[in-house]
């Protein structure tokens, strides 16, 4: 996953490890915006008997920035709870669980969903259900009916789901972490190996999805329905994080106190994994977006960058040679890029700088997407927020390799490998759904194989 085990304390908290972050016009509804939110990296399907959920002392939470202050305007928090019919089995269902009150299911979650306003709390739902994980065909037989109930529709328009998905991300993670040895280019890596193609190792895997599509002038500083690309108040900063109480008493009983504590968030994808070095990881995940200026040296001198002419002997001459600032990185990753740097398209929202996925609400979906997004010539693609089937690993590889700076910086001749980059992989290796909640339905454990690469 984008954000999965990557920093050394939420590796070890996985309930409350943000994985993906997507923000995106509904391509079926583009008077709405859909945000979501995964957590729990690498579900296995067959991960019974206490098959994966929610945490109950987690909250989970989805921020917005309206006015480019790095704060949020408007945040929505998901709190959950865990209802046991039977406390005396060993067993998550009893029988096949036809219903979302099956009799039969004995471990079920509920989730309380309150939107913030500029300091105003307001309850748009209590005990909203989730579904069930996909258990197999004993189980869970008609999974799809089980995951469509559990999209509410809620008043003013809002519709929400919490619960599995298939994992949506694709990303040879045993290649680009063995020394960044990207598969299709190992002929030219210093192992000299044989290119082959891409393997998708999180083929086949679950997350814990939080998804919600709200109305675009439910998120915007005046209320109104953004229309006008070229203006700032159509573009919003979306982030999302989780919590914990400071204190937690444990043993029989035990609880949690105290006021909450964020230990993860996460806006653009791979930052903590590939920009933030390994000593200030933790603190990143424990920052506020508005904070961000003091990682602005790893944005600006990114270690990759410098990894690369190593990794791959000759290949790269000209990002050898680049020691200036990567103004272009800053831009894509932490203010927005401004008008004028590509033609017809914005999406900054000020100097502040804070790491936050910038959607233009403006910019309608595309009728050709291309998984490449903005560098392809798809402007609703990402940077713009981030669709599910968007291709960010390639992407960010590519502007890492300085295939972006000559947008900052004309003189600049990128070298031709930075505009090739890509661990070889794309959208059909997963499977997304046409409409909400858009990830794949999960895998039941019964059936868990790997899908088709």
């Amino acid at each position: 996953m984008s954000s999965h085990r990557e920093a050394p304390a939420i590796s070890k908290d996985p309930v409350a490890d943000n994985t993906d972050l997507y923000a995106f016009v509904s391509p079926e509804d583009p008077d709405t915006v859909t945000i979501i939110s995964n957590f729990l990296p690498l579900e296995a399907p067959f991960g019974g008997p206490n098959f994966f959920e929610f945490g109950d002392d987690v909250r989970y939470e989805i921020h917005i920035d309206n006015d480019g202050d790095g704060r949020p305007e408007i945040s929505y928090l998901f709190e959950f709870t865990t209802e046991v019919r039977n406390p005396n089995t060993f067993l998550y269902n009893v029988g096949p669980i036809a219903s979302l009150d099956s009799p039969n299911w004995n471990r079920r979650q509920f989730y309380k969903l309150t939107r913030v306003e500029n300091g105003r709390h307001r309850v748009l739902a209590k005990h909203l259900a989730c579904p069930p994980c996909n258990i197999g065909p004993g189980s869970t037989p008609h999974y799809g009916r089980l995951a469509k109930a559990a999209v509410h529709h809620l008043a003013g328009g809002t519709t929400v789901f919490a619960g599995q998905r298939l994992e949506g991300f694709y990303i040879d993670l045993g290649a680009i972490f063995d020394l960044g040895d990207l598969r299709p280019f190992q002929n030219l890596h210093i192992t000299a190996m044989a290119a082959a193609p891409g393997v998708n190792d999180s083929n086949g895997f679950g997350v814990h999805s939080i998804a919600i599509k709200v109305p675009k002038h439910e998120l915007t500083s005046d209320g109104r329905r953004p229309t006008d690309p070229a203006s700032p108040r159509s573009v919003i900063g979306v982030w999302s994080a989780a919590s914990r109480r400071r204190a937690t008493i444990r043993g029989k009983g035990g609880h949690q106190a105290g006021p909450w504590v964020q230990v993860s968030r996460l806006g653009m994808p791979l930052i903590n994994e590939v920009i933030i070095p390994l000593g200030e990881k933790d603190d990143w995940n424990a920052a506020a977006p508005a904070d961000d200026s003091q990682f602005l040296d790893y944005y600006q001198h990114p270690e990759l960058a410098a990894l690369l002419p190593v990794l791959y002997p000759g290949v790269f001459p000209n990002l050898a040679k680049l020691t200036a600032v990567r103004a272009d990185l800053v831009a894509i990753l932490l203010t927005g890029i401004p008008s004028g740097i590509v033609p017809g398209f914005q999406n900054f929202t000020g100097s502040t700088l804070a790491d936050q996925l910038r959607l233009n609400m403006a910019i309608p979906p595309s009728q050709n997407p291309k998984a490449i997004g903005l560098i392809g010539g798809d402007p609703a693609g990402f940077p713009n927020g981030r669709r599910v089937f968007d291709d960010v690993t390639s992407v960010e590889l590519r502007a890492i390799a300085g295939a972006t700076y000559g947008l900052v910086k004309p003189s600049y001749k990128p070298d031709a490998a930075a505009a090739l980059l890509t661990d070889g992989l794309g959208p059909n290796s997963t499977r997304y759904l046409k409409h909400f909640p858009y990830l794949g339905e999960p895998l039941s454990g019964y059936h868990a194989k790997p899908l088709a690469a």
